[in-house]
């Protein structure tokens, strides 16, 4: 084509919204002696340009086609745009097609080379100032896009007005548009490759607007002064397989609704008012959120997360979660969010599809699609995938400052037919079952952290017998700290829920645990999933009266916080709360006025505090050497006798846990010593809402072996109950 004839057809373009190289129309272009600027500024009565230091007169534009102005320049020297528009308003701004690339050329090759763990400071759109123009640096990946413009309320959301360069290779387009500041709502407008026009919401926003709106919002990084440099100096400590870690789970929008207002939700500055001075009290050692990052359905409790990088606007602004991070850790509390790379919802402003391809999922929905949640299936096989889930991840340990992420549906990661019929999956290149993309993503993950992060945790929400999940990477493992039990979970919830009278016929659902508790770093949890969806809730699983219930809840809470493994319970679990969660409602603290539920709080913080105080429960949870069966084989009776180990050298704790509902009196036990052992918790004291059937709060053991142990004593053992003694007379 001709100059006139380029021109014309890239007018044409342009105001129908297909011009792919807009820096080719648009802004200055050398010619002849001078220059020739020209802007695209629909419904303006006249343009001229202004100096930008200075601002003289130095030019005017004519309107050469509907709303594009051109004009020439004498010299190239910075310039600002005059423009009149109908009734007299008058507003002056720089040219964004007058400033260069946003993106260094390290940027764009790290991101493809998906090692760019700085995305959320680079991608999006980043406050900055260019030439001393103060704007907002637009960028986003879209590399089989026709066009991608920045549109929002500063520009009508007319994605004629902002279209962007693209950087080719690395696939990212990007414009730097000035005077737009924070609070700024924006989108991405996209030509997709199929013939699309979608907008979507920024992958790699930093903000959103609060659902349903789904509009991405300009933020800088959080600006907080944190005050945590001496937890973060101990975090490892805190952390270790051998310390005490006590998790309670949190659903931030359902713990407490606002007062008279039973759709609210406590924003972060709420939280730190009310619910740190709870878990503090309640003796967890952290408080582990459902998702938090911004999601379009409140109803999947965060589990379908959109927004990687943004905490979402529900709880207030980022900063204000970098506050109560920052209280936690002056409370003494970790911080665990839950974090979700396997999948994501198929929202039209969302990932799916983005740029009329599959982008960031698969192509074959034998592999990128999940049926059991209707999700689209992230593809860890993509370079540029991979590194913006490694990035997000990084970004809330280092930026948020969290103690540690739980990596949602892992085992739906670690293989392909996971839920999934014969002939609806695809196998890996050797022809198996594993999806080997998302181990070695896992892999990467987990030594990154470890690298960049050092005292943080990640623990794998992992179902599956796939070996080695919390071993270290150099042993072959996936390198995670710690590893849901959920086999544990379902066989002693089963056992519990049976009528005792049945229960010596599943003796084994107690102890198979044991069978292989250190085969891996565990966590023990009770958690949301155990208390929706018709399954009723912990005390609404106990069978019998009101009484049986109540008992078996406390005794089954005691043989949980004694048992080998980390401890996560859901709230609500710690009141009895008798109602399933709703997470449209909020927890039955109401229930706590009832003797029963209070009771029942009472115990689980007295558990949590003997927890953390006596080694013996804690310091050799991954070790065999740390439990010792006594009597372990008592199906007929129901009975369980173990001890707990700590320090070499240390006297061990005896456990006594009776899931009947009959004492049983004058019951010979082997013990690990002779002497005196005190009753320092009973499930079925009085304060705990029990009988007070015990020990008088003391046995005493003598030199006569049982068991396979040195000493023995005679016991109580209280109905439906569990007895924790703790050895402190001289051997006799």
């Amino acid at each position: 084509m001709e100059g006139g004839d380029r021109l014309e057809y890239a007018a044409g373009a342009l105001l129908e919204g297909r011009l792919t190289d807009p820096f080719a129309l648009l802004g200055p272009h050398a010619q002849d002696d001078g220059y020739v600027v020209r802007t695209f500024q629909p419904g303006a009565e006249s343009v001229s340009l202004i100096a930008r230091s200075g601002g003289e007169d130095i030019g005017t534009l004519e309107e050469i086609s509907d709303g594009l102005f051109a004009g020439r320049m004498k010299e190239d020297k910075p310039y600002s745009l005059r423009i009149l528009w109908p009734g007299g308003a008058v507003q002056e701004v720089e040219d964004a097609y007058s400033f260069g690339p946003v993106l260094g050329d390290l940027d764009l090759y790290l991101f493809g080379e998906g090692r760019h763990w700085d995305l959320a400071r680079v991608l999006g759109a980043q406050p900055r100032t260019i030439e001393g123009v103060a704007g907002v640096a637009f960028a986003v990946w879209a590399p089989n896009a026709r066009r991608v413009s920045v549109i929002g309320d500063f520009n009508n959301w007319d994605g004629r007005r902002h279209p962007m360069r693209l950087r080719h290779g690395a696939g990212i387009w990007e414009l730097f548009v000035p005077r737009l500041g924070q609070g700024t709502r924006y989108k991405y407008e996209i030509a997709g490759a199929d013939g699309s026009t979608t907008q979507r919401a920024d992958p790699v926003a930093r903000a959103t607007e609060a659902p349903p709106a789904t509009a991405s919002v300009v933020a800088a990084p959080p600006d907080y002064r944190w005050t945590d440099e001496d937890w973060l100096a101990e975090r490892a400590s805190r952390q270790r397989p051998n310390a005490a870690i006590s998790i309670y789970e949190v659903h931030a929008a359902s713990w407490v609704r606002p007062e008279g207002n039973v759709e609210g939700t406590l924003d972060w500055n709420a939280l730190i008012d009310r619910l740190i001075p709870y878990v503090a009290d309640m003796g967890f050692t952290h408080v582990e959120f459902l998702p938090i990052m911004e999601h379009p359905f409140g109803g999947s409790w965060g589990y379908q997360t959109l927004s990687q990088f943004a905490p979402s606007a529900r709880f207030g602004k980022p900063e204000d979660f970098a506050r109560f991070v920052d209280a936690c850790h002056r409370a003494g509390i970790g911080v665990i969010l839950d974090w979700v790379p396997a999948h994501f919802p198929t929202d039209p402003h969302g990932l799916a599809h983005f740029d009329g391809t599959h982008l960031y999922e698969h192509a074959d929905p034998r592999e990128g699609f999940h049926p059991d949640w209707n999700t689209m299936i992230y593809n860890l096989g993509r370079t540029e995938v991979a590194g913006f889930l490694l990035a997000s991840a990084l970004w809330w340990i280092e930026t948020f400052h969290v103690d540690g992420l739980r990596v949602d549906a892992v085992a739906s990661m670690l293989y392909r037919d996971y839920s999934r019929k014969a002939g609806e999956w695809v196998p890996n290149i050797h022809g198996g079952r594993e999806n080997l993309e998302s181990v070695d993503f896992l892999k990467r993950l987990n030594a990154i952290i470890a690298e960049r992060c050092p005292g943080a945790v990640t623990i794998a929400e992992e179902s599956t017998a796939w070996p080695g999940v919390s071993a270290p990477l150099k042993s072959g493992g996936l390198g995670f700290s710690y590893k849901w039990n959920m086999g544990w979970m379902h066989d002693t919830l089963q056992y519990v829920e049976r009528d005792p009278l049945y229960r010596k016929w599943h003796h084994s659902e107690m102890t198979f645990g044991l069978v292989y508790a250190f085969s891996e770093k565990f966590v023990l949890p009770l958690s949301h999933d155990e208390v929706v969806h018709g399954k009723g809730s912990l005390i609404g699983k106990m069978p019998g009266d009101r009484w049986r219930k109540f008992a078996t809840l406390r005794a089954y809470y005691t043989f949980m916080w004694t048992h080998p493994g980390k401890k996560l319970l859901f709230m609500g679990g710690e009141i009895a709360q008798d109602s399933e969660w709703n997470h449209d409602a909020e927890v039955a603290w109401h229930l706590l006025s009832i003797p029963e539920h209070a009771a029942v709080q009472r115990l689980v913080r007295d558990l949590n505090r003997l927890y953390a105080s006596e080694p013996a429960l804690h310091a050799r949870d991954t070790e065999p050497a740390g439990f010792q069966w006594i009597v372990g084989a008592d199906a007929e009776r129901s009975v369980f006798v173990y001890a707990r180990y700590g320090e070499t050298g240390t006297p061990p704790m005896v456990v006594l846990v009776n899931m009947t509902p009959e004492p049983c009196t004058d019951y010979r036990i082997g013990m690990p010593l002779a002497g005196q052992w005190r009753e320092i918790l009973n499930s079925d004291a009085a304060i705990y809402g029990g009988g007070n059937i015990g020990n008088a709060g003391l046995v005493e053991a003598r030199a006569a072996p049982a068991h396979g142990q040195p000493a023995s004593a005679s016991v109580v053992l209280p109905p439906l109950a569990a007895v924790i003694l703790q050895h402190e007379g001289p051997n006799r």
